[in-house]
């Protein structure tokens, strides 16, 4: 549940009186309202990156190389990309496991690439896998850096320390230049809370959304972790605000969530149209103040 601007108040109001907020009062206060735009820059974190704060992604039911948006092929994704760069929308989303490496390269023809985000995951769990991986996506993407490298869909609570030498060619890589920021997407609230406490995570992908489908654990627990890594200076992108397409029958509840959050920096959505771009912009600026 959501709590509005003028619960946050009273309960603030209350919590002035004693030492210590209550958990109602701490949860209003990660809502409160302010009116957000989809395409203003926000700064990811303490990166030095500025994003749009809708990033454009290309893994709905991504998996074995393909999703619902490199099925759309080649020209017609293009097409999609390049409209939303039109509106505003600098930041696209991209994973090794989604085949859509290729087609961003094709974007990017079309766009001046100092002026594109690029975010990426990539699966291996090795110094030397990492290493191989970055050789490959920049060739895939016609890139000589990549923005955003994220180690992909870690479960594993030990993750920091088990992933060690993946997480070294990452620190390498970008002392190199070669990216810019690394971090991970989370996949289980055991691997959410070891990247909120690890220094080493930059940026991390967040599964966030108001009903609980296909994510961690219950909103307010993935909240209250997320409110961690954006006081320790991490940059917090939401994924999945959708529920991979369980909310798209209630886009305001989706997007007003979302919007409203002030533990994120940014969040992904899956476009499949122009229509759906435009939908989510015209939307954004009512939802995220809405009473």
């Amino acid at each position: 549940m959501i709590l509005r601007r003028r619960a946050f108040l009273q309960a603030a109001a209350v919590a002035g009186v004693g030492a210590v907020m209550s958990p109602e009062a701490v949860f209003a206060q990660s809502f409160l309202a302010k009116k957000k735009s989809a395409v203003e820059r926000v700064a990811l974190g303490k990166t030095g990156i500025r994003v749009s704060r809708v990033a454009m992604g290309s893994g709905t039911r991504g998996w074995n190389y393909e999703s619902d948006q490199t099925r759309m092929g080649p020209d017609e994704l293009t097409r999609l990309w390049r409209y939303g760069f039109d509106q505003g929308l600098n930041f696209w989303e991209a994973a090794d496991q989604y085949g859509s490496h290729p087609y961003i390269a094709k974007g990017l023809k079309e766009v001046d690439r100092s002026k594109i985000v690029i975010l990426t995951k990539t699966n291996s769990e090795s110094a030397d896998g990492v290493r191989k991986d970055l050789d490959r996506f920049r060739k895939e993407l016609n890139s000589d850096y990549i923005d955003i490298v994220l180690l992909h869909a870690i479960t594993d609570g030990q993750w920091t320390k088990n992933l060690r030498g993946a997480m070294d060619a990452l620190s390498e890589a970008k002392q190199k230049g070669i990216i810019k920021a690394h971090g991970c997407s989370c996949h289980s609230i055991e691997a959410l809370r070891a990247a909120a406490d690890s220094p080493w995570v930059d940026v991390d992908l967040a599964r966030i959304n108001p009903a609980q489908v296909e994510m961690d654990d219950r909103p307010e627990v993935v909240i209250s972790v997320l409110e961690k890594m954006k006081a320790a200076g991490k940059g917090v992108i939401g994924m999945k605000i959708f529920g991979q397409g369980g909310l798209s029958d209630t886009p305001d509840r989706a997007l007003r969530h979302a919007a409203q959050l002030q533990c994120l920096d940014a969040f992904t959505i899956g476009f499949m149209s122009p229509k759906q771009v435009d939908d989510v912009i015209r939307r954004i600026p009512t939802v995220s103040v809405a009473a």
